[in-house]
């Protein structure tokens, strides 16, 4: 049987037991794995040896680090997302260190896929810096990827599900982590009363979003969407022009009112998790009353987006992974921050106001080769939070993290060896 020498070091994951059982099956091929945990969430929810609680200071945390690296001669390190205090601190070591990273990460294709890549994510991607040629060139003789998503998607109410269940155990076991500072800002109380509130209400926003979403569909007014995030998503913070929610929106409803023709509306779509820590219902009643647009603003409450963008005119974003599906119906897109997306292929460069009044379309078929490129490297089918979900990732995610290469550095080094080869040695179809 294939062994293997590998030492992992798991940092923070999703909520829920997607790292925990990922883990075991890295140690049934040989592997050792070891998880950093920051507070009882994380304990409660390793199952199996390895468990090492960091109950320092922040300032601690590189020290610690180092210490165990060598104590445990580490050749990988796993985390999601990489824009964590402690994340982003680990994987500057592991670089100066020459150790393997490993990032998971919410689909760039959502909802159907992960995104898994090693060095970095979203606007770190290796994507973000290739250009389409070269994402051509890469494709060419690769095997066809399967461009249609899986057949099923459950993942949101285990989400909010395992979200509740890892904050309270997290409140409940705080005095054995004193030094704990969550990355988030309500505090481990609120949070977790945030989440239990959000799993409760949620028969109740469904039924509202219902109604809502089809009086927009059969208004008979052309709309534009705006896909907005959450304003302590890390993405949103750290490769994002604006320092809070209500900056964006202000931005926006002003070049609505200056832009857009008077029977235009504009339609503010909630993420599916905002959870209410930020008054956004009185922020929106503001700026519609200040931007003379009454009437012509509508705000849905989170749930699916595809029934909104089937019969909108463009959409406005920070940067938000929901864009991916405004260009994959080819409908034109404004966003204001870093994105692997991001391109002036599919990206509109036009001046807000004037994006309302004309909005530019994205170029399909160069979008349709980036997101082949996606699907060949990046995306995996499945999801961190429902039990199907983790299925689907664990039949494919040890082979990605054992494998000596990446799929994006396997594809992009097989074109090198093509291109290198002698002209009459290559093989012509």
């Amino acid at each position: 049987m294939a062994m293997t020498t590998r030492r992992f070091l798991f940092l923070q994951g999703p909520h829920g037991p997607f790292f925990s059982g990922l883990a075991s099956r890295l140690r049934a091929a040989g592997a050792a794995c070891w998880r950093v945990g920051f507070n009882a969430g994380d304990r409660a929810l390793w199952r199996g040896p390895g468990y090492l609680a960091f109950r320092e200071g922040a300032t601690a945390w590189p020290g610690w680090l180092e210490t165990v690296l060598d104590a445990r001669g580490i050749t990988d390190i796993v985390c999601y997302g990489a824009t964590r205090p402690w994340h982003r601190s680990a994987l500057e070591i592991a670089r100066a260190r020459g150790i393997e990273t490993h990032i998971f990460e919410e689909g760039y294709l959502r909802p159907y896929w992960i995104t898994y890549e090693r060095g970095g994510v979203n606007a770190g991607s290796a994507a973000a810096g290739l250009t389409l040629a070269e994402m051509e060139a890469a494709l060419a003789g690769a095997e066809a990827s399967v461009t249609e998503a899986p057949d099923r998607w459950g993942d949101m109410q285990a989400h909010v599900f395992w979200g509740a269940v890892y904050h309270g155990l997290l409140m409940a076991g705080r005095r054995r982590y004193p030094r704990f500072m969550p990355h988030r800002t309500p505090g481990v109380g609120r949070e977790f009363r945030l989440h239990l509130a959000r799993l409760v209400e949620m028969p109740f926003r469904r039924a509202a979003r219902w109604v809502a979403t089809w009086r927009i569909r059969h208004g008979g007014f052309p709309y534009h969407v705006v896909l907005m995030q959450l304003a302590h998503d890390a993405n949103f913070r750290d490769n994002g022009p604006f320092p809070s929610q209500a900056a964006f929106l202000e931005t926006v409803f002003r070049g609505f009112a200056e832009g857009a023709p008077g029977h235009h509306h504009l339609v503010l779509k909630a993420h599916p998790l905002e959870d209410g820590r930020e008054p956004l219902r009185p922020l929106i009643w503001r700026l519609t009353r200040e931007n003379g647009l009454n009437g012509r603003v509508h705000f849905v409450t989170g749930g699916k987006l595809a029934r909104l963008l089937d019969t909108a005119k463009s959409a406005v974003t920070v940067n938000s992974t929901s864009a991916e599906q405004v260009l994959w119906r080819g409908l034109a897109l404004k966003a204001f921050g870093r994105a692997v997306y991001n391109r002036p292929e599919f990206v509109s460069d036009q001046p807000l106001a004037a994006f309302f009044a004309e909005p530019a379309r994205p170029d399909r078929d160069a979008y349709l080769t980036y997101r082949r490129f996606l699907l060949a490297t990046s995306q995996v089918p499945g999801g961190f939070y429902s039990f199907r979900g983790r299925r689907k990732l664990m039949r494919q995610s040890p082979d990605l993290m054992l494998a000596p290469k990446c799929p994006t550095d396997t594809l992009l080094a097989r074109r090198e060896a093509v291109a290198a080869e002698p002209h009459h040695l290559r093989i012509v179809s």
